[in-house]
């Protein structure tokens, strides 16, 4: 397998260009229903592009003419010199109408293969080989590999052979059986390639998201009420309810399966700090101080519209919600550069440790400080297992289970324990891929060998191939499993269930806001446009202002390649209150009718302040860039 570029941040499994039979080489397709369209990048002298090609004759007898297949240049000229000449000497066959010719006789060839090959190969089939020699090396034919070659790229394309069919990449086996169950189209790969379509959507997590809150709202302001409130606010666990072990559906949404979205985050931040975005100390402290300046604005802001017997709900509009911030963020694609997105992620974990440092001084009642010596003891089992190299998963798993019990007794936020949890999963350097390549090598024909074997002798292959089976099977899911780390692992593993079922269940159990309020007092309507006015002017205002000055006396260092009105419309999207908000209105108002006014405050203000951000990124992406502290140059 040939590798080429890494992919670009954004690309996604969909083929931005589809088949176009007015500029791609397309060999079918001519049914006048049932056609499967593929899209093959590959390398004249790959020998896995060799062997797949077998397998792609046979589906083309299967098939015949539904089968549509298109062919676009991606040589690797370092794995395989020569590559790129023969990518030429195809394009200028096809400038004499004789490019599958050509492609064919390339592939039917044995490697190695020289430029005179291909020469021969030219008057072989005929072809006016004054005018072969001129497109050659003329700039036309050169610069459609070079494109063929940037659009795999943008496609993610990493190595050959990658097919997309019907417009998505193909990522399963590339045995004739496994791609034929693709091309038969049967229900289940139907659904199952609808999924992967929409998961690849970079909008497709936040819309999930998004869907999910506005079911909330539908259900709690109509006649579904009573049932929405019997879903959410039923007890689910063991022992009584109210105990420690016993928590509402709404509370194990949101302190239970957000843990694992924490987890996800504090990983991304994670391998951002090792050598990424904020591998910097400065890039660091940019978000961390604006999450300060961040909780300090919109309080301020709330203390100067309301005093008296309205002043406790201060609190309410300080806390970020970072699920429905990043959906937001998805929603906008590619507009969104990723070091603002990892700015963005690392703000809201320190504003929800922030939220909770002031849920336990301000409203201590729940606070059970002893339990935080347990959290203290898994931290300090996981920094164990982390130094002793365990790189089994189950352990870390069990100890964070603990952590977030600990935590949970303590009156704290149990999903924080997916940060830490983050925090402590062991990496390893990377693999060479010399003997992990020689390992899979060997399985494989091990494999191949004993199938010829049984044909040879004319017996049943089951018995002779089922043991070399079982040993390559083995020795392949121990090459996989090196390539990944517990780390890489658990995030791959986890990833899909944290954007299409944890949050959006989030959403679904902390948007159920009732819209009736009684707003006829004036201390009701100063509530209200206190915490209003905190989210959707008090979080940018103070994120943008402590970021500037930051920057300016040189301690902090803004994200990379982020336009000045990106910023400030991700510093809009701050002010998307979350379920700590709405916890803080219940605590800061524990009686009366301000608790109720303050949550619709919290949706008003985050739907507005979601609904500027998203306004300020998608007008347009250009702008000024922020300024930046660079590095000093050094004698």
């Amino acid at each position: 397998m040939t590798e080429g570029s890494p992919p670009l941040p954004g690309t996604s499994s969909w083929l931005q260009r589809p088949l176009d039979r007015r500029r791609d080489h397309v060999r079918g397709g001519n049914a006048a229903h049932g056609v499967v369209n593929v899209v093959l990048y590959g390398d004249f002298l790959c020998p896995y592009c060799r062997r797949f090609r077998r397998i792609l004759l046979q589906l083309r007898q299967v098939f015949g003419d539904r089968f549509a297949y298109a062919f676009r240049h991606f040589p690797n000229e370092r794995a395989h010199p020569g590559a790129e000449f023969a990518a030429r000497a195809a394009q200028a066959a096809a400038n004499q109408g004789r490019f599958w010719e050509m492609h064919d006789k390339i592939y039917d060839a044995e490697l190695p293969l020289t430029e005179k090959h291909m020469r021969g190969f030219a008057r072989d089939i005929g072809l006016n080989m004054e005018q072969f020699e001129r497109d050659l090396d003329s700039d036309e034919v050169r610069e459609r590999v070079q494109t063929d070659l940037a659009e795999g790229r943008r496609n993610g394309v990493t190595g050959t052979p990658t097919m997309f069919v019907d417009g998505v990449r193909y990522d399963g086996a590339w045995d004739f059986y496994s791609l034929l169950d693709v091309f038969e189209r049967p229900v289940a790969e139907r659904i199952q390639r609808s999924a992967r379509a929409f998961a690849s959507l970079p909008a497709s997590g936040g819309l999930a998201l998004i869907l999910a809150a506005v079911a909330a709202l539908v259900c709690a302001n109509t006649p579904l009420a009573p049932y929405y409130h019997a879903f959410v606010e039923s007890s689910f666990g063991m022992g009584r309810p109210g105990s420690l072990f016993s928590l509402t559906i709404g509370a194990w949404f949101s302190e239970g399966l957000l843990a694992i979205f924490f987890l996800l985050v504090g990983l991304e931040i994670r391998r951002e700090m090792t050598n990424g975005a904020l591998s910097d100390t400065r890039a660091i402290i940019l978000p961390a101080l604006a999450a300060v300046g961040g909780s300090l604005m919109p309080a301020a802001i709330y203390l100067l519209i309301n005093n008296g017997t309205t002043a406790p709900g201060w609190s309410v509009p300080t806390a970020t919600d970072i699920a429905f911030s990043l959906g937001v963020l998805a929603l906008l694609g590619s507009r969104v550069p990723t070091s603002l997105r990892i700015f963005i992620a690392a703000f809201a974990v320190v504003d929800d440790i922030l939220s909770i440092v002031v849920l336990a001084i301000f409203y201590p009642h729940n606070f059970e400080a002893i339990w935080l010596l347990g959290a203290g003891a898994a931290v300090a089992a996981m920094f164990g297992l982390n130094r002793a190299r365990i790189y089994t998963s189950w352990p870390y798993v069990v100890v964070g289970a603990i952590l977030w019990f600990a935590l949970h007794s303590a009156g704290v936020h149990g999903a924080l324990a997916g940060v830490a949890l983050a925090a402590f999963l062991p990496v390893r350097p990377a693999p060479a891929a010399g003997p992990l390549l020689a390992q899979a090598a060997t399985a494989l024909a091990a494999l191949e060998s004993a199938e010829k074997e049984a044909r040879a002798d004319g017996r049943s292959p089951v018995d002779q191939i089922n043991p070399a089976l079982e040993w390559a099977s083995r020795n392949l899911s121990a090459a996989s499993e090196r390539l990944l780390s517990p780390a890489d692992r658990i995030e791959q593993a986890v990833s899909p269930w944290s954007a299409y079922l944890v949050l959006p269940l989030f959403a679904f159990s902390a948007t159920g806001v009732s819209l009736a309020v009684d707003l006829s007092s004036p201390d009701a309507k100063k509530v209200l446009l206190g915490v209003v006015l905190g989210l959707v002017a008090g979080k940018p205002l103070g994120v943008c202002v402590v970021a500037f000055l930051s920057v300016k006396s040189r301690i902090a260092l803004m994200p990379a390649n982020v336009s000045l009105r990106n910023f400030i419309g991700a510093a809009c999207l701050c002010g998307i209150g979350d379920t700590v908000s709405l916890l803080m209105a219940d605590q800061a108002f524990p009686h009366g009718p301000y608790s109720a006014v303050a949550k619709i405050a919290v949706l008003i203000g985050s739907v507005l302040a979601a609904a500027l951000g998203a306004t300020i990124i998608g007008i347009g992406s250009k702008g000024a860039e922020m300024p930046r502290l660079e590095k000093p140059d050094r004698a």
